[in-house]
């Protein structure tokens, strides 16, 4: 058996998390072999946001935190291998997604930040990254990625099975009963999850999030702010598609409460203090409730359109227990758990994925799908930083 590293670091920015996976020589046989996360530091953190709108120096900054980044990586790599007892040696290699900053596909690019020759370097490893370029050069969306992953591992001979990523942004496969079927496997971004109950809570109450959902329990869901959200264009484009803080970020939110509560202050007041009709706190809940169920909502139709038979959930979001009970409202009577059930840990999955992806770099094989990302077809995804050389 084969070993490789996946890292991801997601649309919320908050840490980077680290699989390992072992794959045999024909890509079939597949083991998940542990994780770990390390935190993303505030600072980092806040220079990337800042990188998804133009700037002065924003090359500089950019390549500054591309290289702080590959140092959170290679952390993140050193705690796996030595949770799991391995050296350098014994990795085939790593799949680095990198920080999505900027993701406009509809002008032919996506920019992850990463300096994957500063990872390759300082762990020794192969490094698989740039994974969305090809596929975006032949006319895809260059994500989302990870159905492909999905269908390889959580297919079902019977089942037709939605999995779902509550990550920043939530996404969604879906994959048909693997019963010599035709159809084919299909996924896309739903819409914001994390990367707006972060932000809202960050701005309203100083916490970094809402742990459990508790504040979010709180508050009452305000059935004209969601209707406000649900009315976003995108919701109702039709896949492929994809998107990301370039469309659903802070300054979004803000103008649906504005329209809703006719907030007459500044931006940046809104969830600190009282401005216009938001009252502060109670309707600051109030907002978070409803970002919660615009991400059950969203979800739960893009499963029933689909015909889905049950839901497995995975990303940080499961650790939102009443996401996770919203969502299980509306999915009903469709069955949801997590993808503990399938044998891989939920906030594995999308690290897990990026190894995968890279086993599929090194074997040349496809690591795309063309019904997910609508590219001109299948495509050998990612670029490879190699610090080892041949003695041959």
């Amino acid at each position: 058996m084969r070993r490789f590293v996946g890292l991801m670091s997601g649309t919320s920015i908050d840490a980077v998390d680290a699989a390992l996976l072992e794959i045999d020589e024909h890509g079939f046989g597949i083991r998940s072999g542990g994780f770990v996360t390390v935190a993303i530091d505030a600072a980092l953190r806040d220079a990337l946001h800042a990188l998804q709108a133009s700037g002065t120096d924003e090359l500089e900054r950019a390549m500054r935190a591309a290289a702080a980044l590959a140092d959170r990586y290679t952390e993140a790599v050193e705690r796996l291998l030595a949770r799991a007892a391995l050296d350098a040696a014994q990795i085939t290699a790593i799949g680095a997604h990198g920080q999505t900053v900027r993701h406009r596909p509809q002008l032919g690019y996506s920019i992850q930040l990463l300096d994957a020759a500063r990872l390759a370097e300082r762990c020794g490893i192969a490094v698989v990254h740039d994974l969305r370029a090809a596929d975006l050069a032949a006319g895809g969306q260059g994500a989302p990625l990870v159905p492909a992953f999905h269908a390889k591992v959580f297919r079902s001979p019977l089942e037709r099975r939605a999995i779902v990523n509550l990550g920043g942004i939530a996404n969604v496969t879906l994959l048909p009963a693997d019963c010599g079927s035709e159809e084919p496997v299909r996924g896309f971004d739903v819409g914001p999850a994390n990367t707006l109950l972060d932000a809202w809570c960050r701005r309203s109450t100083g916490r970094a999030f809402d742990e459990d959902g508790r504040w979010a329990r709180s508050g009452k869901v305000h059935e004209g702010l969601l209707a406000r959200m649900l009315a976003e264009p995108y919701f109702a484009q039709a896949a492929p598609k994809s998107t990301g803080r370039d469309l659903f970020h802070a300054d979004w939110l803000q103008r649906a409460v504005e329209d809703v509560f006719d907030a007459r202050g500044a931006a940046s007041d809104i969830g600190a203090r009282d401005v216009g009709s938001l009252r502060g706190k109670r309707d600051a809940a109030d907002v978070q409730a409803t970002l919660v169920e615009l991400t059950a909502v969203t979800v739960a139709r893009a499963c029933a359109d689909y015909g889905v038979q049950a839901v497995y959930a995975c990303g940080g979001g499961t650790r939102n227990r009443f996401l996770m009970q919203r969502l299980a409202q509306r999915l009903a009577p469709m069955p949801l758990d997590t993808t503990a059930t399938l044998q891989i840990d939920p906030q594995a999955v999308e690290a897990a994925a990026f190894a995968w992806l890279a086993a599929q770099r090194i074997d040349a094989r496809a690591g795309n799908l063309v019904a997910v990302t609508g590219a001109r077809g299948p495509r050998v995804l990612g670029a490879v930083s190699d610090p080892r050389v041949s003695r041959d």
